[in-house]
Order: structure tokens, then sequence, then C-alpha cells
């Protein structure tokens, strides 16, 4: 755990979240700031500051993030519907909190690009 990082806080309990998933080694919960009906935030319980430095370290636990994020989206109904799965890593791709998190989006058709 990193004492300043917002997401540590909400697996320790320090922070409230409206948490929808936990297993042992992730925690998923709804976007404070929704960009779609549905937007549950997937991360995994240990540190890692990007998707990039997730998958260079620990492998099996980036597959269990993404794994995690197929159960929630199927828990909130939008598999069929279809869903995103998005990554952002570094500050020029819009990552505010860093500490490696999948926002899991749908509920309502998704644009691409993203606005």
């Amino acid at each position: 755990m990193t004492t300043d990082c917002l997401f540590c806080k909400i697996i320790a309990r320090e922070i409230p979240a409206e948490i929808v998933h936990e297993t042992d080694s992730t925690l998923a919960f709804r976007d404070i700031n929704p960009q779609a009906p549905t937007h549950v935030v997937v991360i995994p319980k240990t540190h890692h500051a990007n998707a990039a430095a997730l998958a260079a370290t620990d492998p099996l636990l980036a597959g269990a993030v993404l794994r995690a994020a197929g159960e929630v989206a199927q828990a909130e109904g939008i598999v069929e519907s279809g869903y995103r799965q998005v990554f952002n890593t570094g500050a020029g791709a819009g990552q505010s909190v860093f500490h490696v998190h999948c926002h899991v989006l749908g509920g309502r058709p998704l644009s691409w690009p993203p606005g």
C-alpha cells in the first residue's frame, strides 16, 4: 500500500466507496464521476502505478483484473449490449490516480472516439 494513494486508501477501507465486486486480489467500485450509466473501476489490491507496470511485474494479476472486469460487466447486465474496458496509462492519456485501474463502461451506446 502507498500511503498517499486514493485507491490504496479505498482498499484499506479508509475512504468509502460503493464496492460492487471483490476477490482476494481485486476490488471493483462505482466511479464517483460516471461517464456512462454503468461506470465501475476495477483495481488490483496491490499498488502498481499503471497497466504497463502491472503487466511487467505481475501478469497473473493483470489477468485477474481483466477477469474481474468481465465479471463486473456480467453482474451489471451489460455483456449483451456491449461494454468498454479502459486503462489510461500516464498523465498524457488522462490517468489521474497512479494506481492501475480499469474503467468498465456500458449501459448506453459508446461512440469512438470517446467524447
